[in-house]
């Protein structure tokens, strides 16, 4: 077993990680940027982008147009609300609260997703090793009931004990979604290796055993010790662990790539496939 959930108000075992660093991010309306691949992203790779969307102002259908990616994975995760997503692969669908929808974009696609309020969501990038980062693309989609649990924790990508998430990632990354109740304290001890870990609070608050609050992003220390939570009211949180992501990142405006070359393919393919949507006229 990876993890282990008490309920008892005794203390931390005193061998968890550290908070070493801690964000709000950046506020856009009801979207906060809690990591860049250009700051926090630098620290915590290959978990390099984040989103929090949190609405509950009825306002209208939101969401964005038509936009390129390479090199990168992404992973929506509904809270609350519905929305819908068409990709330039063809892939389309309805995402409702509880499910996942990940899109691999290896070397190059086009996508676009629409939401009415009020919305809850996380939105994570991942970025893609070098055998991944120029493969053709692919999505995924996941209902609540499809994604597998450990405990408090349903598991979004990689595995947790016995629980094995079927979305096909690459190596080396756990991301889970965790439910505790006020005064529950849970243990999760990563594989080896991965040093990596931080935590996004979407309700309530939890000790790590720092206090981090809902809207907060919290890095621990790297290390292959345990990860220690308890929850100071009913919470929901978010938690990525992984095996550090060796190669610096090379951003385009829409991508992240190992290398200088491998940017310049993708962007090369995104620019090729956003000929092919206006001359269907998808692209305006």
């Amino acid at each position: 077993m990876n993890a282990v959930i008490q309920n008892s108000p005794t203390a931390f075992g005193g061998v968890g990680r550290n908070v070493i660093f801690r964000t709000r991010g950046l506020a856009h309306g009801p979207v906060a940027r809690m990591v860049s691949p250009g700051d926090v992203g630098k620290m915590i790779k290959p978990f390099v982008f984040l989103d929090l969307i949190d609405t509950q102002e009825a306002i209208g259908e939101q969401g964005f147009g038509w936009h390129p990616h390479s090199g990168i994975a992404t992973l929506t995760l509904a809270i609350e609300g519905e929305g819908r997503y068409a990709e330039s692969t063809g892939h389309e669908g309805k995402i409702v609260a509880g499910d996942i929808e990940w899109m691999c974009a290896g070397r190059g696609v086009w996508h676009s997703g629409f939401a009415v309020p009020p919305i809850k969501a996380f939105q994570l990038w991942v970025a893609l090793p070098p055998e991944r980062e120029l493969a053709p693309a692919f999505s995924q989609h996941l209902s609540v009931r499809d994604i597998p649990s450990d405990g408090p924790a349903r598991v979004l990508l990689g595995r947790s004990g016995e629980a094995v998430s079927p979305i096909d990632a690459p190596s080396g990354v756990n991301y889970f979604v965790v439910h505790l109740e006020a005064g529950q304290r849970w243990t999760y001890q990563p594989p080896q290796g991965y040093r990596v870990g931080w935590v996004a609070v979407m309700d309530g608050a939890v000790l790590t055993p720092d206090r981090v609050e809902r809207g907060e992003l919290a890095v621990f220390d790297q290390s292959d010790a345990a990860l220690e939570f308890e929850a100071l009211t009913s919470t929901r949180f978010v938690l990525g662990t992984a095996i550090p992501h060796p190669h610096d990142l090379h951003l385009g405006y829409y991508s992240v790539h190992t290398t200088p070359s491998a940017l310049i393919e993708g962007e090369r393919e995104i620019k090729r496939i956003g000929h092919e949507l206006r001359a269907k006229g998808v692209l305006g």
